[in-house]
């Protein structure tokens, strides 16, 4: 309720932000959508945070404003950006090297039009399923899921290609599961009502739909499954953006133990043709204001300058670049736009 309670009053300022430049010809005023993912998870409310402070510091002096749109995830945002639909988005990391390199979702198809603003926060692995499947507690316990109904994501998003990527490299046979195709609010709505006996969610824990199944349905009952050294070189084998992470013990209502699960970092793209300083400014704008941010979702408390460039998958665009430079950020080649 709180958290919701937030977004709301996150959303109200920025409509009140976008009136500073009401009065200006739309020749003036330059507005920018940063395209999200689902409600239950991390990325909505953080664009919408960053939308909301970046409106207020730049609308009045820059006439620039933005806003935030939720959307299926990683893979519907960089087609929108590739539409020329939006210029900014959130996206996985996993998601970013593929389109970049042109692998895997995007084999033979690079997105040579997309750069990086920056590292966000990881993205944590969620697969939770009831206590009864979880045999002993590890990420192969999803075999024990075959004909029962799993939630892998929405068909058009970075959490189902996510999900897929991982239980393949493992050898998980997902397609041996009754899977469903939901965002995380239907995901968690779904398995609390016991339409399905799991999920894969991955977010900036603690994750709003993770925390509102352990609520409803009682941490005795389902289990976030771990992640060896074993099961993380396997999936890094073939995509090499994923590490350990611990959700420590109390992250969810009635979680006792610690959670050994993995972690891939999530990162702001935009579209190479975006004005330089557009760019700069909202850089700026973003670590001159963590702590506001860090109000939003516990998941930015991990953002800082010094993390800025940190696993970065694609070249930075010169307005990020720039900033970080000003900074004393020392910028690896590979990160520097030709």
């Amino acid at each position: 309720m709180v958290k919701k309670t937030l977004i709301k009053n996150l959303l109200v300022t920025s409509a009140l932000s976008l009136s500073l430049v009401s009065g200006l010809s739309a020749a003036d005023e330059q507005k920018y959508i940063i395209a999200t993912a689902s409600t239950g998870g991390t990325y909505y409310p953080v664009g919408v945070g960053i939308a909301t402070i970046a409106s207020i510091k730049l609308a009045k002096k820059y006439n620039i404003t933005f806003s935030a749109m939720t959307s299926a995830g990683s893979n519907e945002n960089i087609d929108m950006m590739e539409k020329g639909e939006v210029k900014f988005a959130i996206l996985q990391g996993l998601f970013g090297s593929m389109a970049w390199q042109g692998t895997g979702a995007y084999e033979g198809k690079p997105k040579k039009n997309l750069r990086s603003v920056s590292m966000l926060w990881q993205n944590v692995e969620h697969f939770t399923v009831y206590k009864k499947y979880a045999k002993t507690g590890n990420i192969m316990d999803m075999k024990n899921l075959y004909g029962e109904g799993f939630s892998i994501g929405a068909r058009n998003s970075g959490t189902r290609v996510s999900n897929e990527t991982m239980l393949s490299s493992l050898g998980i046979d997902y397609n041996k599961m009754d899977i469903r195709y939901l965002a995380y609010v239907p995901s968690s709505n779904a398995l609390q009502d016991g339409k399905i006996q799991g999920f894969g969610i991955p977010g900036g824990s603690p994750v709003g739909a993770v925390t509102n199944a352990f609520a409803t349905i009682g941490a005795k009952n389902i289990k976030v499954l771990d992640f060896n050294a074993d099961d993380l070189k396997k999936i890094s084998d073939n995509y090499p953006v994923w590490t350990p992470f611990t959700v420590k013990a109390g992250t969810y209502p009635g979680q006792e133990t610690d959670i050994h699960t993995i972690a891939q970092p999530n990162l702001l793209v935009v579209t190479e043709d975006t004005p330089e300083e557009t760019v700069y400014l909202l850089t700026k704008t973003i670590y001159e204001n963590l702590p506001f941010l860090q109000s939003v979702h516990k998941a930015t408390l991990a953002m800082s300058l010094q993390k800025a460039i940190d696993g970065l998958p694609m070249p930075l665009h010169p307005g990020a670049a720039r900033y970080y430079k000003e900074m004393g950020i020392k910028i690896p080649a590979r990160l520097i736009a030709n």
